[in-house]
């Protein structure tokens, strides 16, 4: 039996898997709100507590922030986190991977009907790439050597946003003032979505009405906004909405230059399939595509949307089979 987890800022998703057959065969899966406990040891108590499992080979867990000689201080939960730790605690080998780094061991695994094609491009071997936004923004490297595939871990997400228009660039003017550094992950993220918002609101791209005002204030704001962008109910969230799609295919675009990413990039997270109408409009692809002298290399590169919202769990779990007990 073996344990697998992918934990991210605003849920934790753990599961027991059966892997004796040669498949991973789910036994127990069960999802936790993050903010709710003080630490992943906590999820662990009571995932564990309600069924405890056999003895464990092994575990693997995907977590969003960087692993750094086998801990991770997450970015956006007040979690330290500790392979040596964990392995007392459940006493079994553990592995800690980097939230995307998990997801991107998931991408074999992937059945054609998990995928959205939006740029078919030019079917080949090479580089892969993962780029997703959901909480934050999260990016990995697939490196092909021969028939062998490596993946690698980063933190693109951090890197600093490079505008592409004006209006962009105003973006970078007022969340500078705010954050002083303005990474990618500041605007491709959930809390990315409402701070472009609020910077159309407060430059006076459109007056916010007091529906909208009210609505936002209850709930999860950026859920709200691409909703009523989602039907055209507001110009303030439509623009919102354009400006996200827009920069998130740029950004892509940027990750499949530094990768050289010709077997195809894909792009996870919980964002992309709830606005799928918006980013399968050609924004996505046109902002992808447009690098200059090097936009017909980037039309031949497949663009695909990862449906399945389970990758991380599953690519830490195909990780976890690998670990000697």
């Amino acid at each position: 039996m073996i344990l697998a987890g992918d934990v991210g800022g605003t849920k934790t998703l753990l599961a027991l898997f059966d892997d004796s057959r040669g498949d991973l065969a789910t036994v127990r899966e069960e999802t936790y709100p993050s903010r709710d406990f003080r630490s992943l040891e906590d999820v662990f108590g009571k995932f564990l507590i309600r069924q405890p499992p056999p003895a464990l080979r092994a575990a693997c867990f995907a977590v969003a922030g960087p692993v750094i000689d086998g801990r991770i201080k997450t970015v956006n939960l007040p979690w330290e986190v500790d392979e040596r730790s964990l392995a007392g605690t459940l006493r079994t080998r553990v592995k800690l991977l980097n939230d995307l780094e998990g997801a991107a061991h998931g991408l074999p695994s992937l059945r054609t009907e998990e995928l959205e094609v939006l740029q078919s491009g030019v079917t080949r071997g090479g580089n892969m790439a993962l780029i997703a936004a959901g909480t934050g923004l999260g990016e990995a490297i697939v490196v092909r050597e021969g028939e062998r595939y490596h993946v690698v871990g980063t933190e693109g997400g951090h890197a600093d946003f490079a505008p592409r228009t004006d209006l962009e660039a105003e973006l970078l003017g007022s969340l500078r003032k705010e954050y002083g550094h303005v990474s990618y992950e500041r605007i491709l993220s959930g809390p990315g979505l409402l701070n472009i918002y609020r910077f159309l609101r407060e430059s006076r791209y459109a007056t916010e009405p007091d529906w909208l005002r009210e609505r936002l204030a209850t709930g999860d704001a950026s859920a709200a906004i691409s909703e009523i962008a989602l039907k055209a109910g507001h110009p303030l969230c439509e623009k919102a909405l354009d400006l996200f799609v827009s920069i998130y295919g740029a950004e892509a675009g940027n990750l499949a230059l530094k990768s050289l990413a010709f077997g195809g990039v894909f792009v996870g997270g919980g964002i992309a399939p709830k606005i799928l109408s918006k980013v399968r409009d050609g924004s996505f692809v046109n902002a992808f595509v447009d690098k200059g002298r090097l936009a017909d290399l980037m039309r031949s590169i497949e663009v695909r949307v990862v449906l399945n919202p389970r990758l991380a769990l599953i690519g830490a779990a195909c990780v976890a089979r690998t670990l000697s007990p």
